[in-house]
């Protein structure tokens, strides 16, 4: 029987049966994606992390409209890139990327970080004693981050939220086109403002870069705008939630800050995921685990299962701010490794690094049951998040 995507899900923070069933019986397996097409998923830690690196998978494909796909998102659902190019276009963009989001860059910004987050815990305070910590925290923070690295306007966040969770829609294609259209008319008109007026901000410096033109510039800051704030949204929710039910997990980075940076390596790796992982296409025949994969396949890097493999990781679904082994695969591996792996870290030490100290007796307000984790849009996550303390 070939089993399809998403995996059921028990609560938001476990592993799916049907992928500890699938790990048991090896490492690559035939699936169906949540759209009903075939594809290849990878589940074991090695073989996952050998092949986020090997360049004879890619995001194209050569006959992208008889592609696989993995689910109706414009973003991720399906091929994206031209075929004959795209490692050049890739090493272009990260060469204009990667300069903006060194951990230098991002160890200068901490402190601004840090004032914004004491600004949103003292409003969080004010509501108390109970509240919301997705709606108070881990929605506004990265929003807030990412549109000042950006030099986007924080008062526009409500209409481009909008358009970046429609683009991340993953059942309705029309939707998330119309939302990835309007993100990109958007970034066009971000770019036209910062040629008349420019920042000191990415968009404004990428506007400074010679060769680089506007609609360019608009795809490339629009990418950042949604990757550099939907994901950590997710990451902060989850975190809190496994801090907040895991016990005595909160009282040892309470009793000692300097498990924080650990503790986030962990909130990173533990989270169970039932969504297939990564995608990549064979751009030529190859052999995985065993099994000949031919060339134009879909396969499904699923990093979240390599994050739970008993083989690398000890007693996987325990979570464990002490935990030493941090290799997990989250952010990906090799040649496209995530270029805001050092903003996202940054960004979760300083959120629980000011949380838990200020609300050191927060409590989950509703049995974790009662719980949702959103199966609509491409990055999941909590849909709320009561609290008390």
């Amino acid at each position: 029987m070939t089993v399809q995507l998403p995996f059921d899900q028990t609560g938001p923070l476990q592993v799916p049966a049907m992928l500890r069933t699938l790990q048991s019986q090896g490492t690559v397996h035939r699936i169906r994606t949540r759209v009903g097409d075939d594809a290849w998923l990878v589940t074991g830690y090695d073989e996952v992390r050998r092949l986020l690196a090997d360049d004879r998978l890619g995001r194209s494909h050569p006959a992208p409209d008889n592609a696989a796909r993995s689910g109706e998102s414009a973003l991720f659902g399906g091929p994206l890139g031209n075929y004959d190019t795209e490692k050049a276009d890739h090493a272009r963009m990260r060469s204009l990327l990667q300069p903006h989001f060194t951990p230098g860059r991002m160890r200068a910004f901490r402190g601004r970080v840090e004032t914004l987050t004491a600004q949103l815990l003292d409003e969080l305070a004010e509501q108390g004693p109970s509240a919301d910590l997705n709606t108070a925290l881990a929605l506004p923070l990265p929003i807030l981050v990412i549109c000042e690295l950006l030099g986007v306007p924080y008062e526009e966040r409500t209409q481009f939220r909008a358009w970046t969770q429609a683009a991340a829609d993953v059942l309705d294609r029309a939707r998330s086109e119309q939302g990835l259209g309007d993100l990109f008319t958007y970034g066009q008109e971000l770019v036209a403002r910062k040629r008349r007026h420019p920042g000191d901000d990415v968009i404004s410096r990428l506007c400074a870069t010679d060769g680089v033109g506007d609609d360019e510039i608009a795809m490339l800051s629009m990418a950042l705008l949604f990757a550099g704030h939907e994901t950590t949204v997710v990451q902060i929710g989850l975190g809190a939630l496994l801090l907040l039910t895991s016990p005595g997990q909160w009282q040892l980075l309470l009793d000692d800050p300097g498990l924080i940076p650990g503790a986030v390596e962990e909130i990173m790796r533990a989270p169970g995921k039932g969504g297939g992982g990564i995608p990549r296409y064979a751009h030529t025949d190859l052999e995985i685990g065993g099994v000949i994969v031919r060339a134009g396949d879909l396969v499904m890097l699923d990093n979240g299962a390599a994050n739970h493999d008993g083989a690398v990781f000890t007693d996987p679904e325990r979570f464990d701010v002490t935990r030493r082994e941090t290799s997990h695969l989250t952010f990906g591996h090799g040649l496209r490794y995530c270029i805001g792996a050092p903003l996202a870290r940054m960004e979760l030490q300083v959120a629980f690094g000011h949380l838990i100290p200020r609300f050191p007796k927060m409590q989950l307000a509703v049995p974790v049951g009662e719980l949702c984790v959103r199966g609509d849009v491409l990055t999941g996550g909590l849909v709320r998040l009561p609290v008390t303390w």
